[in-house]
């Protein structure tokens, strides 16, 4: 029962492939959960999913993760309503678990030096295969324009011609904006175009489909996945001498967004930049920027300094 619900979504709402799979897998462990309950997704009842977001919460699920399935799961229902399948939603009274609104993760600027510094070096003979410079290069796209991840490795070929240095993005739920990018940024672009032939797949199949991308690969779909884009800055994070565990794509975006905005960028520009349908989304970053200004002033300022030597001097 699961599957017409995905399709109706797809068919009808225009849900990406990234949307279907969070709820193809929301509803999966829901239907899981229900089952080790005796019961199964379609029929359940209001207690019955009282239980399974119970169970969630005593294994530790993160907030923001619970309120995500629940989501999902009264969309379910909704559907089956519609559908004449169900005569009741039992999702329709539940409210999830509380959350705060967490403030991102950032780099500092010293840390984003740091890593391309790391993707920059490849031995005396400079970049040691092509691939070693497409890693780059998309480090340079990502934080020139604060891309999200499904942006950047999906960008195709065709948009990176344009006189104007921009790229089209067409991202979350079809919105389309365009991205300026840096001079560095451009100059990789065209670099990694002349080598790019060589990681094309060899199957004339999979080779069609790939030729239309940026960053082509073998895979499913054409191009370079998001999870092989996440190791590789995992381990350009290890060699640059960072954590590995503080740096995903989607941190680089939140620091493209903090950095704009600590050198004096508006926060309606930063808005059209990130993609975000309502600045409100954009506004965590003041909240990360009025945090980081308070704690220097805390341990930089002179009377905090001085404070603090009394303090100890006690």
């Amino acid at each position: 029962m699961i599957e017409p619900f995905l399709d109706m979504m797809s068919a009808e709402r225009g849900a990406s492939d990234n949307t279907i799979s969070a709820y193809r897998r929301d509803l999966e462990l829901c239907a899981h959960q229900l089952k080790g309950f005796g019961q199964n997704l379609p029929d359940a009842g209001q207690g019955h999913l009282e239980a399974v977001l119970a169970a969630w919460v005593n294994e530790g699920l993160a907030t923001s993760t619970a309120a995500r399935r629940l989501s999902s799961i009264k969309q379910y229902y909704k559907y089956l309503q519609i559908e004449g399948l169900r005569e009741d939603s039992p999702a329709k009274n539940l409210s999830g678990p509380k959350q705060g609104r967490p403030l991102p993760k950032i780099l500092s600027e010293a840390d984003i030096d740091a890593l391309f510094r790391a993707a920059e070096f490849q031995g005396a003979d400079g970049y040691d295969a092509p691939r070693d410079y497409r890693l780059y290069c998309q480090l340079e796209i990502l934080y020139a324009g604060g891309l999200r991840v499904s942006e950047l490795v999906a960008i195709p070929l065709a948009e990176t011609s344009r006189r104007d240095k921009c790229l089209f993005i067409k991202g979350k739920g079809g919105k389309e904006r365009l991205v300026p990018l840096t001079k560095k940024a451009v100059n990789a672009i065209k670099a990694w175009k002349k080598m790019r032939e060589v990681t094309l797949p060899t199957n004339a199949i999979a080779k069609v489909r790939a030729e239309k991308y940026l960053f082509p690969s073998g895979s499913k779909l054409g191009h370079v996945t998001r999870e092989h884009f996440a190791k590789s800055l995992k381990r350009l994070a290890i060699k640059a001498g960072l954590d590995p565990a503080k740096i995903s794509p989607h941190v680089l975006r939140h620091a493209f967004a903090t950095h704009l905005l600590a050198r004096g960028a508006d926060l309606r520009s930063v808005q059209k930049l990130l993609g975000h349908a309502d600045i409100s989304t954009t506004q965590i970053y003041t909240h990360v920027l009025n945090g980081r200004l308070k704690e220097l002033v805390n341990t930089v300022h002179p009377l905090a300094r001085a404070t603090k030597s009394n303090v100890e001097s006690l």
